[in-house]
């Protein structure tokens, strides 16, 4: 049965609005009068631009859907239709945009669509992994456990990249902190003293010599060198959007001392998981391999990821295919041609994706716990000059007096 968004006059004169399923949008309206409500908009759901991502922003941010995929998962688990768990979920939402969406999805299910069709009309909101997961999981029968699978995928997910975020955001604070002050001095303090020094005919250290001559740079061509940074974040941007380009660009990043570690084996683990949960859920490994290339973020990897997928098609194994891409680390090639010999390929990824993902998270940890001191000193190292350039023509100046 549809769902139409309603707008509507109760007999006080006040306006409400809300959701109501009826065959048509006449049908609607005499379901509101009934109510004592005089409709004023009737308006169908799926006109609201939920299948056509036309939303300014997403229903589900990324945390928000690996709750609701938990709670849905238990709700289908213990028995419930898949219709009246999205009624549930529905009826205890207090986001009147994720009403809207699960009315659309119980409309699409009540019409007869199995729920992963149903899913892609909204695709902004569950990409083509979670529909594949979701269809397997109902041609297995088994939706609640899988559902618990792919809940568990993208709590994983979300706690790698939340504790990625939290390694990297001290030394990056820090660093826009230590920015900042080093151009204030140089743009307010340094000038302000300088005027005393330039009235003295006497020769000044060449320390306070080269700290004026950069703060008149940063005085007189700041704002260019801001313009020529934001320019080129701009045309980098643009760069990026090309294909050749963001792959020999993500190449170069993956070549990094640290960064390039970083990328790889997030990228790696994120892939090595995705893999194991289709596998796991009966998805057949050509199509489990092209979802789970779509979800690495580094262009290179994934190009290297298709080329995998072209060999398994033509017959090689997974094992071997893997050990064959360099920037794919090796234990993934390792344990999923363990999985292959054993039969319990699901089982090693999901072992390669933990076992990367834990690499990640400790390389991060190490790297924010050097960062930090690093930081510091160089920060106290730079103010020290600058306070150096300026005591040093005091400290002269106090010796020519004498």
């Amino acid at each position: 049965m549809p769902a139409y968004k309603y707008e509507a006059l109760n007999n006080a004169g006040r306006a409400s609005s809300g959701l109501i399923e009826a065959d048509n949008p006449r049908a609607a309206r005499a379901m509101l009068r009934t109510q004592a409500l005089v409709p004023l908009s009737v308006q169908p759901v799926q006109q609201q631009g939920l299948q056509t991502g036309g939303l300014k922003r997403r229903v589900f941010s990324a945390t928000a859907l690996a709750v609701w995929t938990r709670q849905l998962a238990g709700l289908v688990g213990s028995g419930l239709p898949i219709e009246r768990a999205l009624t549930a979920l529905a009826d205890e939402s207090d986001d009147a945009r994720q009403r809207e969406l699960l009315a659309q999805l119980k409309a699409e299910v009540n019409a007869g669509a199995p729920f992963a069709r149903a899913l892609g009309t909204a695709p902004r909101e569950f990409d083509e992994v979670y529909r594949g997961v979701v269809a397997a999981g109902e041609q297995s029968g088994a939706l609640g456990q899988v559902l618990e699978k792919l809940a568990d995928d993208l709590e994983d997910r979300q706690d790698l990249r939340a504790k990625l975020v939290g390694a990297m955001a001290y030394p990056a604070i820090v660093s826009l902190i230590a920015v900042a002050i080093v151009i204030f001095l140089l743009s307010y303090v340094v000038p302000q003293i300088a005027t005393v020094f330039t009235s003295s005919k006497r020769a000044l250290p060449g320390l306070t010599v080269a700290m004026l001559a950069l703060s008149d740079f940063v005085r007189h061509w700041g704002w260019a060198m801001l313009a020529a940074l934001i320019g080129g974040g701009v045309a980098l941007s643009l760069a990026l959007k090309r294909q050749a380009f963001r792959e020999r660009f993500d190449a170069g990043l993956l070549g990094l001392p640290l960064l390039g570690r970083l990328a790889r084996g997030y990228n790696a683990a994120r892939f090595a998981g995705t893999l194991a949960m289709l596998a796991g859920a009966g998805v057949p490994i050509l199509k489990a391999l092209q979802a789970a290339a779509e979800t690495l973020s580094n262009s290179a990897m994934r190009a290297d990821a298709l080329d995998a997928l072209v060999q398994v098609r033509e017959g090689a194994p997974l094992g071997s295919a893997l050990a064959g891409k360099k920037r794919f680390p090796g234990i993934l090639a390792m344990f999923a041609r363990l999985g292959e010999q054993t039969g319990q390929l699901p089982e090693m990824l999901d072992r390669a994706a933990r076992q990367l993902s834990t690499e990640v998270q400790r390389r991060a940890m190490t790297a924010a716990t050097l960062l930090e001191p690093l930081l510091i000193v160089a920060m106290g190292a730079i103010v020290l000059m600058i306070v150096l350039a300026v005591l040093l023509p005091i400290i002269q100046l106090n010796t020519w007096v004498k």
